[in-house]
């Protein structure tokens, strides 16, 4: 068998989902692009949006450590929040360096690149959008709430997403998303990391236009006010919402069992319950990939990445 190594793999999301999917996927010969979703406003990236007018940095800084080769001082360095009582209390390094550098290139997909050669990066990294673009949410009672840390921190359920003004989606990401062999939705936040990347109109045409497949990397545990309750077929369903003609052809759910003491920790202190396979709720012509995903760290739910990584590299032999 003649094994393609140069296969173009699209990830999209934002957030720790989407960093931590590319740390495993990096280790595997394959084209990476990550689109990332740059709706974050809290913290350091909120204050620099509004003084900047720039797209969200946090998310980009995170995806680049993932995929950069480089010595781990510079991961530290990147990711170095300082703690002051100046102007650059809660600032990252990180941050003020993209932020430098989409200034002096013009933009920030500009500064990525300039950036990721100093880092080698395993992959390109582009942002969904150049615009400052500002995250609205409907929650369950109707109300609007405007801006991804408003949306996060309300009490109300979320029950639909959408962008105050439609974004110019980033003609890179259009171009990857069309030449794509496989096109994974990543874990992470369904309505804060994953969403914003699908209800751009550009961006479902350009996935319907594509021949390459749809996978969805399925969370482990549900997340309070956005997918309570939720099972793996739940999760597809929401997604399948949001993309146009082309649905998710293959979905990789755990089916690893977690410690019954972890699973009362993350219920009593965070609200959260392990996402179930439910194969009998799931659309028929679904692929699904299943295997035990679990890694602890630290008490800590994680997917096992290079053994996810080694099952998404596999289903493209």
């Amino acid at each position: 068998m003649v094994i393609n190594m140069n296969k173009k793999v699209v990830v999209l999301g934002g957030g720790t989902g989407l960093s931590t999917l590319l740390r495993g996927l990096k280790q595997f010969p394959l084209d990476i692009t990550a689109i990332v979703s740059v709706c974050d406003d809290g913290k350091s990236t909120g204050v620099l949006r509004k003084e900047f007018n720039i797209p969200a940095v946090g998310d980009i800084r995170r995806v680049i450590v993932s995929l950069s080769e480089t010595e781990p001082l510079i991961e530290k360095l990147l990711n170095y929040r300082f703690s002051t009582s100046s102007d650059l209390n809660n600032h990252t390094v990180g941050n003020l360096l993209l932020t430098a550098l989409a200034n002096i290139s013009g933009n920030m997909s500009d500064g990525i690149e300039s950036l990721g050669k100093v880092l080698n990066l395993k992959g390109k990294v582009l942002p969904l959008t150049e615009d400052n673009v500002i995250l609205m949410g409907q929650m369950e009672d109707d109300s609007i709430v405007e801006g991804e840390h408003n949306i996060t921190l309300d009490k109300h359920k979320i029950k639909k997403v959408f962008y105050k003004e439609e974004p110019v989606v980033n003609p890179n990401a259009i171009k990857a998303i069309k030449e794509a062999d496989l096109i994974i939705l990543s874990m992470g936040s369904l309505f804060t990391s994953i969403i914003p990347n699908l209800i751009c109109k550009d961006m479902k045409k350009a996935i319907d236009e594509s021949p390459a497949k749809v996978m969805y990397v399925c969370n482990m545990t549900t997340q309070p006010g956005e997918t309570d309750d939720f099972k793996v077929s739940d999760h597809v369903r929401l997604l399948n919402e949001y993309l146009g003609d082309k649905k998710i052809d293959i979905v990789i759910a755990n089916k690893g069992k977690i410690a019954q003491d972890i699973v009362d920790k993350y219920a009593t202190l965070e609200q959260k319950d392990p996402v179930i396979l439910d194969k009998e709720n799931m659309p028929k012509n679904i692929q699904i990939i299943s295997s035990d995903f679990v890694s602890l760290e630290s008490g800590v739910i994680r997917h096992n990445v290079i053994k996810l990584s080694s099952y998404i590299f596999s289903s493209m032999l």
